[in-house]
């Protein structure tokens, strides 16, 4: 167990020094599918597991093409790059018993930010010398949670014997933004699955204390708008022009000013805004970045339907054209007891202190499109949280996790597996 331990703080350290955003976790993802193979798993890469048509917010041909060279220069097993060149980057093992049994899949993500990795000297990372090499960051834990499948991958494979049915693990690109995930249910992942359980390290949840059923995902849209206008001189001819920005700046203002909802928690939020190219010039193009949330997928739906009518009437309020591009989308879900409890059992079992749910409203999560799937095919599903100490909050500079927790995870991890494939 010793050994184990020490090779997941070696995987976990290596992939925080190698951090890749969503859909390029080109380098992530061959380590990850190398591991798998040399332990026995089946696995299923790229479009095998992916819809193309359902991948929101994918970056363009250069930077995929761009990011591959890196990967290459960078370690990537380059027996598996073929299959994530084109950035359709998850992986699925499959661990099959050849008994009866149902089929039980665990998630876990690769993705990182782009966020600058703080160069403190008390940043552990930084003073150990697995600092990100580039521009981005695992700022969320998503290099622990790929260790964890790994060191669950490993746990499972040395004890398959003590297991009956199938197991699936499920390492899923593009979770930021909430991007990911639908692509691999629309492939048909979660088709056979009867027992899914995704899961998140941190989230304000302390070390060695565990949440079977974390239920306050906020369903989400994310949408990129962008305003086209006629550019003009500020100065000699500004009734020739027509104005962008204008338009976006009034879409900002009415959208911060949609009325919430009385049936729960409603969010919008303008990230950002680009607009102009010089102080004499009508601005003849600007963009909007946007997040929306609700409490449920319906009070999403009402934010964003108002948000749709709110761009359109600053366009024709400034006679200008306009485009909404949904770049993420999550939905709400609800975790099944029944599972839950499982999971609670298992986690007391590994020495950790359980609670059974939490229903704070949190942030959002596409794993909710596996958990929605399973559950309509009469599965059950459900999201946990695995606490740890934190150097600072997620999404910051300063980004840090307890280690220790990666181990106690993934034990919990197989005390599930093997309780699941006895049902």
């Amino acid at each position: 167990m010793k050994r184990l331990q020490n090779q997941m703080v070696t995987w976990r350290r290596d992939f925080h020094k190698h951090p890749e955003l969503g859909f390029l976790e080109m380098r992530t993802a061959s380590i990850v599918a190398e591991q798998l193979e040399e332990l026995g798993f089946e696995v299923q890469l790229g479009r095998e597991v992916m819809h193309p048509d359902f991948c929101m917010g994918k970056p363009d041909e250069k930077a995929t093409a761009a990011h591959l060279e890196w990967a290459k220069r960078h370690g990537a097993v380059e027996k598996y790059l073929p299959h994530f060149e084109e950035g359709y980057t998850a992986v699925v093992g499959i661990l099959d018993t050849g008994t009866p049994g149902p089929t039980v899949a665990f998630r876990v993500d690769m993705d990182a930010l782009p966020v600058y990795e703080s160069e403190a000297d008390n940043h552990f990372p930084n003073r150990n010398r697995f600092r990100s090499i580039n521009e981005n960051m695992h700022a969320c834990g998503h290099d622990v949670h790929t260790t964890i499948g790994l060191g669950l991958a490993a746990m499972l494979s040395e004890h398959k014997d003590e297991l009956r049915g199938r197991i699936k693990l499920i390492f899923q690109p593009a979770e930021e933004g909430v991007r990911g995930a639908r692509s691999m249910v629309e492939a048909g992942v979660a088709d056979d699955v009867d027992y899914f359980i995704a899961s998140h390290i941190g989230l304000n949840v302390p070390f060695n204390h565990f949440i079977a059923s974390n239920n306050g995902f906020l369903a989400s849209s994310k949408i990129d708008v962008s305003f086209k206008g006629v550019a003009s001189h500020a100065g000699g001819h500004p009734e020739e022009g027509k104005n962008a920005m204008l338009a976006a700046a009034s879409a900002v203002l009415n959208l911060h000013s949609i009325p919430r909802h009385a049936d729960g928690a409603t969010r919008i939020n303008v990230g950002e805004i680009h607009a102009g190219s010089g102080r004499n010039i009508i601005p003849d193009s600007a963009e909007l970045k946007v997040e929306i949330r609700g409490a449920t997928t319906e009070l999403n739906e009402y934010m964003k339907s108002y948000a749709e009518k709110v761009i359109e009437g600053a366009a024709i309020m400034h006679q200008v054209d306009y485009d909404i591009t949904l770049a993420g989308e999550a939905i709400s879900a609800k975790g099944s007891p029944e599972l839950a409890s499982i999971m609670h059992k298992s986690a007391e079992k590994a020495g950790l202190t359980s609670e059974l749910e939490n229903n704070s409203a949190a942030g959002s999560e596409d794993a909710t499109y596996f958990m929605e799937a399973v559950q309509k095919s009469g599965g059950y599903a459900t999201y946990c949280i695995f606490g740890t100490d934190l150097a600072a909050g997620h999404h910051n500079e300063k980004f840090d996790v307890n280690e220790d927790s990666m181990m106690s995870a993934a034990r919990v991890l197989f005390e599930a597996a093997e309780t699941l494939t006895h049902e």
